[in-house]
């Protein structure tokens, strides 16, 4: 697993999430997110700002070329008086081992020897 690095995911948006005012309800925004390779992969998304941004689900494990569909919420805030330049979730994947139970995630994967890959998805709030 350790020598192998993951392969690549897709993810629908491909570069960016937007969210649209007004921002004085939650707002909502779904991704996808694929395996396009031929290992099982864990994965885990982080995002810079925990008071606005949770993601559901925060992480999971996807089969070779499944389809994960993942809500990003978007609490109420004022879009006026807060920095929103640096908001972003970030998408971490790993091969999930060949023995690992179908479906169950492991946060230790995370900090084993694997290689560990990253894409960020900037947020941007059109007023």
């Amino acid at each position: 697993m350790a020598s192998v690095p993951p392969s690549d995911i897709v993810t629908q948006p491909h570069a960016k999430i937007v969210f649209n005012a007004p921002y004085d309800n939650m707002r909502a925004y779904q991704i996808k997110v694929i395996n396009v390779g031929d290992r099982r992969i864990g994965y885990a998304i982080k995002t810079t700002n925990l008071r606005r941004l949770h993601i559901d689900p925060p992480a999971g494990v996807l089969e070779p070329r499944e389809t994960a569909l993942l809500t990003v919420n978007c609490e109420a805030f004022d879009v006026n008086s807060e920095d929103t330049n640096s908001d972003r979730i970030t998408i971490e994947w790993t091969n999930a081992p060949n023995n690992a139970a179908a479906g169950q995630f492991r946060r230790e994967w995370f900090q084993s020897d694997g290689t560990v890959r990253r894409k960020n998805l900037p947020i941007e709030y059109n007023r």
